[in-house]
């Protein structure tokens, strides 16, 4: 039996997909009973799901009426992006001076394991394989205190690079080109290289969920009021 964190896990995951897809647009209402019925769990993990959603902003929970998605604030999320840039830039620099051969090492085998989920098309397994990459540089830091910063920063902007944005506009074969260009800087001690082509490589993330949030709401908005005059 799957255990609640994963099941909510699992629930999370889901409605972030449809968020992001933009099958749920802003103001639906997420009734934990429904969810709970739709997919065959009990309202515990449900409501964890909604609690975790709600810490990433996707979701909004107003008292006596409950959870509901939220509307994207484009302004909010290019300020997150920016900061997260720069925390990563730092993360890049630290690590091209500082991480020893062995993680050098790992980043380019994670590299190579990336060429190959890129080749066989696999957004999924692209996107985790990215996570582990990022999380390398940040132990490469050698900085607990900048690690959990940047952890934290990514971990906000989580539902905002799902392997959704993968699997547009040919975002997995630019990302995969960009970690090249950044493991070259780190591999040769290079900490300005390694700063500029992580703080591309941030820009690059960011326009894209900028851009995919920019149409997805404005569909989603369009939607609603067609969806308002037929009930009027």
């Amino acid at each position: 039996m799957e255990s609640q964190k994963t099941l909510s896990q699992k629930v999370c995951d889901h409605v972030t997909d449809e968020i992001i897809r933009g099958k749920l647009t802003p103001g639906t209402r997420l009734d934990e009973q429904s969810l709970a019925d739709r997919f065959g769990v009990s309202r515990s993990p449900i409501r964890d799901a909604l609690r975790q959603l709600a810490a990433s902003r996707l979701v909004l929970y107003v008292a006596h009426r409950g959870f509901s998605v939220a509307a994207v604030d484009s302004a909010e999320l290019g300020d997150l992006f920016e900061t997260y840039g720069e925390i990563e830039a730092l993360c890049a620099r630290l690590c091209a001076l500082r991480a020893g051969p062995a993680e050098r090492k790992q980043l380019e085998l994670l590299h190579q394991r990336g060429g190959d989920a890129l080749r066989a098309r696999d957004a999924k397994g692209y996107s985790r394989l990215n996570d582990e990459f990022h999380d390398l540089i940040y132990a490469g830091t050698r900085n607990g205190a900048l690690r959990e910063i940047a952890v934290a920063l990514r971990q906000r902007l989580a539902p905002f690079r799902s392997r959704t944005f993968f699997t547009a506009d040919n975002r997995m074969q630019a990302s995969h080109h960009e970690h090249g260009e950044l493991i070259e800087s780190i591999r040769v001690h290079d900490a300005d290289s390694a700063s500029r082509a992580m703080q591309e490589h941030a820009a690059h993330s960011a326009m894209n969920a900028l851009r995919h949030f920019a149409t997805t709401m404005s569909g989603g908005a369009k939607s609603g009021q067609r969806s308002r005059k037929t009930a009027a």
